[in-house]
Parts: C-alpha cells; sequence; structure tokens
C-alpha cells in the first residue's frame, strides 16, 4: 500500500472506531433518533401548515349560488324565535332513563 491509501485506511479505521464507541453510549442510541424525530416532524409540519394556509383563500359560495345548488334554508332561524320554542318545552315533568350497560345488553340478547 502507498503511504496515501494507508493514511485513508487508518483514518477510516478510527472513524469506524469512533462510530461503534459512540452506538454503545445511551444518548447516542436513544438521543439521536428523537433529535432526528423532532427535527424532522418540524418540516412535515411545516408542510401542512403551508397546506393549511394556501387553502384557507377559498371563499364561500355566495346566497344565489347555494341556492341554485338547492342549498337554501328552509327558515330564517333567530335568537327570538329558537327561545321562544325553548320557552315551549316542558322541563319540569321528565323521567331519567338510563341507558344499557355492555354486560346487561349481552344477558338481554340470550333469553
Amino acid at each position: 500500500m502507498s503511504g496515501m491509501a494507508q493514511k485513508l485506511h487508518l483514518g477510516l479505521e478510527s472513524f469506524r472506531n469512533r462510530i461503534i464507541k459512540y452506538s454503545k453510549r445511551k444518548s447516542f442510541k436513544y438521543g439521536l433518533p428523537f433529535l432526528i424525530f423532532v427535527v424532522g416532524g418540524s418540516f412535515g409540519l411545516k408542510e401542512w401548515t403551508q397546506i393549511r394556509y394556501q387553502f384557507s383563500t377559498v371563499k364561500g359560495v355566495s346566497r344565489e349560488e347555494a341556492e341554485r345548488m338547492g342549498l337554501h334554508k328552509a327558515k330564517e332561524v333567530t335568537l327570538e324565535k329558537t327561545y321562544e320554542e325553548i320557552q315551549k318545552l316542558d322541563i319540569d315533568n321528565w323521567e331519567n332513563k338510563r341507558g344499557p350497560r355492555p354486560w346487561e345488553m349481552n344477558e338481554e340478547q340470550k333469553k
């Protein structure tokens, strides 16, 4: 081997030994994958938020377009009308009905 090739071989061998030595440490074994996950996750989230803001400029349809599509409202809902409907409800007379538990449903199915 020539002198240059021998130097390169020794350099690579020392690099390999260093990697093996570091791979036995807990900080390298668990910390490096964690850091890769965090940094990679930030890049992934950047792409997702970019998509979110890219499509946020899409505007809704106008009332006329919605009626042409068949999405018209049957009646107009106001706070006062909703309040009047709630006032008509009888909230003083009610009965508590308990739903069946999972183990009770099996017993009913067996009967």
